[in-house]
């Protein structure tokens, strides 16, 4: 699964309620400026980022006055490099303005997730494994975040609870075992949602792989121990490694033969790319 841009009318409502969050009855700091008063402005990078969010951040300006007008001068999904000037704006200056923090809150929220993931891709470059998101994202951001995992080269976990099966050791517990949740899962569950397990050891990972098992999360093991679990899978599921994973073990963990890791980090960890809003007027 893997998001594309959320739709136009999913991005209008965040918008919407980043600039009412930010506005409520008003500005009233911009409101000293003149109406009538154009502006101008440009966006600079302060450090090394791969771009994502341009629709956001349009959209914050186009939502306070539609002849706010943005001039990109870099893609999206673009590597760039500090001192970059990643755009030019023009429009009404009580606009711009207004717009500046939620705009820019967007840019660099999902450009610091995208230019994370990129390094985790980076890392393993030339492995058979992807790298993959988790639902581990920042609050009515999911859809945006795991848009911008995918701008980074990285691939998508479900989106959430209902477009894929993720049967962890609490629901394992309740069903009695592995073999009696899988059974449970081959009558409940509609064959276009995938259904993955998680196990932690070797004893439970042929339990899953006797039971029928496609798709086997490995949680928390060792290098040692992920080698050994794809030894004993020999392709017959798919293996996707999770936990104590960062920049300096991935790509040991893709060495070992497992062919997905997914990384809570990329969404929750997000340390915001530094960007400024510099008016020229």
């Amino acid at each position: 699964m893997t998001a594309s841009l959320p739709a136009f009318h999913h991005i209008a409502a965040q918008v919407a309620q980043a600039l009412t969050e930010d506005i409520a009855s008003g500005d009233v700091t911009a409101s000293l400026i003149p109406a009538d008063r154009q502006g101008q402005a440009q966006v600079i990078a302060r450090e090394s980022l791969v771009v994502c969010g341009q629709a956001w951040f349009n959209e914050c300006f186009r939502q306070l006055n539609p002849e706010c007008q943005i001039d990109w001068q870099v893609a999206e999904g673009s590597t760039q490099t500090a001192n970059t000037v990643l755009c030019h704006i023009t429009g009404p200056a009580r606009a711009l303005l207004s717009a500046e923090r939620s705009a820019l809150n967007f840019l660099q929220t999902l450009s610091a997730t995208a230019t994370e993931t990129r390094r985790y891709v980076d890392a393993i470059a030339g492995l058979p494994c992807q790298i993959m998101d988790t639902r581990k994202t920042l609050p009515g951001l999911r859809l945006a975040q795991k848009y911008a995992v995918t701008v980074g080269g990285g691939v998508n976990q479900r989106v959430g609870l209902y477009d894929g099966v993720l049967i962890k050791e609490n629901h394992i517990l309740a069903a009695g075992s592995i073999t009696a949740a899988l059974a449970q899962a081959k009558c409940d569950i509609p064959p276009h949602i995938p259904v993955q397990i998680e196990v932690e050891n070797h004893a439970e990972l042929e339990e899953a792989l006797t039971a029928g098992a496609t798709l086997i999360l490995l949680d928390n093991m060792d290098y040692s121990q992920l080698r050994q679990a794809v030894a004993l899978t020999a392709g017959r599921a798919q293996l996707e490694a999770s936990g104590n994973v960062n920049l300096e073990t991935v790509r040991e963990i893709a060495a070992t033969g497992v062919d997905r890791i997914s990384i809570g980090g990329l969404t929750k960890h997000v340390q915001a790319i530094d960007l400024s809003m510099r008016f020229t007027f």
